[in-house]
C-alpha cells in the first residue's frame, strides 16, 4: 500500500509540477480540469450513477468549467460568486455535520447532485484564478491544507483525548480528535506568519495568501488562518460523512492507494472559494 502511494503520488507530481511552473495557466487550468471532471464521475457514482450517467456528471462539470473560460470569467475579479460560494460551505456544511450520516439520505438527490458538480466546478474556478494570481499565491493557499493535515495527524497521535474526553466526529471519522483539529491550526498559524515574513524579507514579487491578508492587519491574518483550518476539516469531514452514508471507504480506485480524486481534493473544495472570497475582502 504504501508503495502504490508512493509512487501514485510521484506520478501526479511529475505531472502536476511542470504545469504549475509553466509561464501560461493554460497547462495547469487542463489537467485540474481533468481531475475536477473525475472528481464528478465519482460524485455521480457516490449518487447512485453508473455507467453512462456518471460520465455524463463528469461531462456536464467539465462544461461548466469549459463555459466559465470561454465566457471570460477566470480573468475577471468575482467577490459575489466567491461570498456566496462562501456562504453556501459555512452554512451547509454545519448542517451537514449536524445532521450527520443519517441526514444525508433526507436531502433531495437532485439536490445533491447539483450540489457536488457545482462544489467541483467552483473550486476549479478559484484554483485556476488563484494560479493566474500568481505560484506564490497559490502554493500558499494549498499548502495551508497540507500543513494543517500533517500537523492534525500527528498532534492527534501523540495528544489525541489527552484534553477532551470526545472525539470530533465518532460516527462520522472515528480517528480524528479535538486535539488534532488544534494542532492543526496551530500549524496553519506558524505557516501564515513565517510565509508572511519570508514575502516581506525576500521581496516577493507576486504576494501570498497571508501577506494579502496581513494587509487588514495581524488580527485579519490570525482569525483567517484560523478559519480555513477549519473549514479544511469540514470538507473532510462532509466527504466522510457521505462515503459512510453511501457505504463505500474511498471515492473510487482512480488514484492507487490514495483512493479517488474526492479523497484528495475533499479539504480544497471549501478552502480553495475561500480563500478567494478572504482575498476579495482584505484586497478588493
Amino acid at each position: 500500500m504504501l508503495k502504490q502511494r508512493v509512487l501514485t503520488a510521484l506520478v501526479l507530481l511529475a505531472i502536476l509540477l511542470p504545469a504549475l511552473f509553466y509561464p501560461s495557466g493554460i497547462p495547469f487550468a487542463v489537467i485540474v480540469l481533468v481531475l475536477m471532471a473525475a472528481g464528478a464521475w465519482e460524485w455521480g457514482r457516490l449518487n447512485g450513477f453508473t455507467g453512462v450517467g456518471a460520465m455524463a456528471v463528469g461531462g456536464v462539470c467539465t462544461l461548466l468549467c469549459l463555459g466559465s473560460w470561454a465566457a471570460g470569467w477566470l480573468e475577471r475579479p468575482l467577490p459575489a460568486v466567491w461570498i456566496v460560494t462562501g456562504a453556501a460551505w459555512v452554512l451547509g456544511g454545519a448542517a451537514l455535520l449536524r445532521a450527520g450520516v443519517a441526514g444525508w439520505p433526507r436531502i433531495a438527490a437532485p439536490v445533491r447532485l447539483v450540489g457536488g458538480v457545482l462544489a467541483l466546478w467552483l473550486a476549479w474556478m478559484a484554483v485556476v484564478q488563484a494560479r493566474l494570481m500568481g505560484i506564490n499565491f497559490l502554493l500558499s493557499v494549498l499548502v495551508l491544507v497540507w500543513v494543517a493535515d500533517i500537523f492534525a495527524y500527528f498532534a492527534g497521535r501523540s495528544l489525541g483525548l489527552k484534553f477532551t474526553k470526545n472525539k470530533l466526529a465518532p460516527s462520522i471519522s472515528p480517528g480524528k480528535s479535538w486535539e488534532g483539529v488544534w494542532g492543526g491550526m496551530v500549524g496553519v498559524l506558524v505557516l501564515s506568519v513565517a510565509w508572511a515574513w519570508a514575502d516581506r524579507h525576500f521581496a516577493a514579487a507576486v504576494p501570498s495568501f497571508y501577506s494579502l491578508l496581513l494587509a487588514r492587519g495581524t488580527w485579519f491574518l490570525l482569525l483567517a488562518a484560523v478559519f480555513m483550518a477549519a473549514m479544511s476539516v469540514v470538507g473532510d469531514l462532509v466527504e466522510s460523512l457521505i462515503k459512510r452514508s453511501v457505504g463505500v471507504k474511498d471515492s473510487s480506485g482512480l488514484l492507487p492507494g490514495h483512493g479517488g480524486v474526492l479523497d484528495r481534493v475533499d479539504a480544497l473544495l471549501p478552502t480553495l472559494p475561500l480563500a478567494m472570497m478572504l482575498t476579495s475582502f482584505a484586497h478588493p
